[in-house]
């Protein structure tokens, strides 16, 4: 980014100070141009929300989730205002309004909710008004109780109701208020009763319905990108193509690889525990300079397979399969199979080379050369990654745009959907904004995942400017209290910004939590990422209860990245994990609330470690057309039974009635146990880590 000098005219391009420098091949850099000046409307509505830097980026919106709008709207005097929330379409329409409701009283502050039905970049905006029945009826209120102006204010009343029965309404609406004016204009009736003709709930309900608005003032159009519904809920399996199927020879002890034949053959397992995501580390072939032996060991031994992030080869780099897994038809065949099953394939794009990939010979200048004239290898001190070269997006960016681009077309020609980035933050987010936006419009339905765990600022930003997921910082918020605050950050702080996908460990994370708490840690994480997000991910092995980790490291042992694996799943069913994996996939697919971000609620408890939140769908925001409420229960301790009193707010569960009502108002009917409990506000629960570490309850009211 360059800035203007002191001596630019305003009709001459500034040029780059001396000391700067401008990228090889880079456009010349230029500000965003800042938003015209507009006048104040004559309702006031500022403070809009979501919007990300003023509109020039599109917040996140996914077809059939509501989004919150929220804006300030405010005036003069003591007239009362309104505001209106209007979603628009791609082309322009007004497609649909809803009337926002005060959720601060004395701070002006207005929420409704909008849900879009298609992608596009849809858009919304707030129409603040003046809302002269309801300064009416407050008025009115107060002075014919007191006996002031009584005549006059009915008078009023009644034509301020015959110019609302007088607009385009239905019949039976109208004759509401035509009632309405008759009964305020009953001279022979007591003045209270002819007020209360005229305040009548059914007049009310007519007027929400079909407001008297006047001095509509809207904001500006807000851009709203909205995704396909795989984009906000998917429930993932990872694999290494390569360790499924593979086995020692029996005549030599060595390893032979797992094909993507066999890793197809293997997709059964994945999709009967209920996934509908599998993906794969990258499958190109690998380089032998520097090659990582296991256990991230500097020099590889014969039969080691290399890190399959040490991308290239004589065979071919990026666009090509490693000749021990197969061809493009074996690679066909797989994504067929996996159709068939149920599966979406999702593929890693790890932009690095190793020093045999093609790139290297072909386009050094797409590296950074040292000055002793060696290429540099990836570092994040004090790690080091010595088999592969970071990419230099300064050298040449158009070049290697254009060949990521390519890179990415391959595949999604061959049946990718999903992208999985590795390390996106460690590449200009230019880049990624103009290759994001390509894909999205003429791929719209191919989604990528920002594997990004860095600092806030940049997790978000790469959510903002177009990637569709993003991995959290969930693996390591183990606490109550830090759990509770990160779910409602990711509902209602960042959701504009990214979606969150939680996994409880990757081939690179084996938390402290993770190793010490052995199968019961397992369960509870799983329960509490596929219930807290309504993206989630297992890495393939979590049905055994990998949790030794390499010395010194977060991450496991005799690590994948390194080896090949070979697993004896018939181990899984005497560990519980897989079971209780595919009876949390199907309690995802039977409750709409869990496939929601916007809609968590957290309930207090008396005990430290027993966590209680709940997801609730209004009948209006269910696909279903009906309501749907799920709490949550968790025992966060993975070692002893924990038992306290909850404390549930009511409301939030969509239960009329006394709030701290002590009786029963509720069945909650638990989806992992079958039973069903008749609770009031403050039911007492008992979990043991070592048979049920958790409730997951449906809830109807009595």
């Amino acid at each position: 980014m360059t800035s203007p000098t002191s001596s630019a005219t305003p009709s001459t391009p500034a040029a780059p100070r001396p000391t700067e420098t401008t990228a090889v091949g880079a456009p010349p850099a230029t500000a965003p141009r800042p938003a015209p000046f507009a006048p104040v409307g004559r309702i006031p509505v500022v403070e809009v929300s979501p919007v990300i830097e003023d509109g020039r980026w599109p917040a996140k919106g996914t077809v059939g989730e509501a989004f919150p709008v929220r804006a300030t709207v405010f005036r003069e005097g003591h007239d009362a205002v309104a505001a209106t929330a209007v979603l628009v379409t791609p082309d322009g329409r007004d497609h649909s309004w809803a009337h926002m409701v005060d959720i601060a009283p004395g701070l002006d502050r207005y929420e409704a909710w909008l849900m879009p039905d298609a992608p596009g970049t849809w858009g919304f905006r707030v129409e603040g008004w003046s809302d002269p029945y309801g300064t009416w009826r407050h008025d009115a209120s107060i002075k014919v109780d007191a006996g002031v102006d009584v005549e006059l204010m009915l008078t009023e009343g009644a034509l301020l109701l015959e110019r609302a029965a007088a607009r385009d309404l239905p019949a039976a609406a109208a004759q509401v208020l035509r009632d309405a004016v008759a009964g305020l204009r009953d001279a022979g009736r007591p003045a209270p009763a002819r007020l209360a003709a005229g305040t009548a709930a059914e007049v009310r309900a007519v007027l929400a319905e079909h407001p008297l608005r006047e001095m509509v003032s809207p904001s500006a159009t807000y851009p709203v990108q909205v995704d396909r519904e795989r984009a906000l809920v998917g429930s993932w399996y990872e694999i290494f193509p390569r360790s499924v199927g593979a086995h020692r020879d029996a005549a030599t002890g060595e390893w032979v690889s797992g094909t993507l034949r066999t890793a197809a053959d293997g997709l059964g397992r994945i999709a009967e525990m209920g996934f509908d995501v599998v993906y794969l580390t990258p499958i190109h072939p690998i380089g032998m300079t520097n090659r990582k032996g296991r256990n991230n060991t500097l020099e590889a031994q014969p039969g080691d397979p290399g890190s399959p992030y040490g991308i290239g080869a004589p065979e071919g780099g990026h666009d090509a399969i490693h000749p021990d897994l197969g061809t493009f038809e074996d690679f066909d065949h797989f994504v067929a199979r996996a159709r068939q099953h149920g599966l979406e394939v999702a593929l890693d794009l790890a932009l690095q080379a190793s020093p045999d990939h093609p790139w290297v010979t072909e386009h050094p200048e797409w590296f950074t050369t040292r000055a002793d004239g060696s290429i540099a290898y990836a570092e994040n001190p004090p790690k080091k990654y010595q088999d592969i070269y970071p990419l230099n997006f300064d050298n040449d960016p158009e070049g290697i745009y254009n060949a990521v681009r390519d890179v990415l077309e391959v595949w999604v020609a061959h049946g990718v959907t999903i992208f999985r980035v590795d390390n996106p933050h460690t590449k200009p987010l230019s880049f990624w904004q103009r290759l994001l936006a390509e894909f999205r419009q003429k791929h719209p339905d191919v989604l990528f995942l920002a594997e990004a765990f860095t600092r806030p600022a940049m997790m978000r930003t790469l959510g903002a400017i177009g990637f569709h997921q993003s991995y959290t910082y969930f693996a390591w918020r183990t606490g109550k209290q830090e759990i509770g605050e990160y779910l409602m950050e990711l509902a209602f702080e960042t959701d504009a910004r990214l979606r969150p996908a939680f996994w409880p460990t990757t081939h690179d994370i084996l938390t402290p939590y993770m190793q010490q708490g052995g199968a019961n840690a397992f369960a509870i994480r799983a329960v509490l990422a596929a219930t807290g997000s309504p993206t989630w991910g297992i890495y393939s092995g979590y049905e055994l209860v990998e949790n030794v980790a390499r010395p010194g490291a977060e991450e496991q042992i005799d690590n994948e990245k390194y080896e090949y694996k070979e697993r004896d799943w018939s181990r899984a069913p005497s560990l519980g994990i897989a079971d209780l994996l595919g009876r949390l996939n199907a309690v995802r697919r039977a409750h709409p609330a869990l496939q929601r971000l916007r809609n968590v609620h957290i309930h207090p408890t008396d005990d430290d470690q027993i966590l209680c939140f709940s997801k609730r769908l209004t009948a209006e925001q269910s696909p279903t057309g009906r309501e749907d409420t799920v709490i949550v229960v968790l025992n966060l301790d993975p070692y002893t039974t924990r038992e306290t009193l909850l404390h549930l707010d009511l409301g939030a569960l969509g239960i009329a009635g006394d709030p701290h009502a002590p009786w029963p108002v509720m069945a909650a009917s638990d989806e992992l146990g079958g039973e069903t409990y008749l609770w009031g506000s403050d039911p007492f629960v008992r979990l043991d880590p070592h048979s049920r570490c958790a409730h997951i309850l449906s809830v109807r009211p009595l």
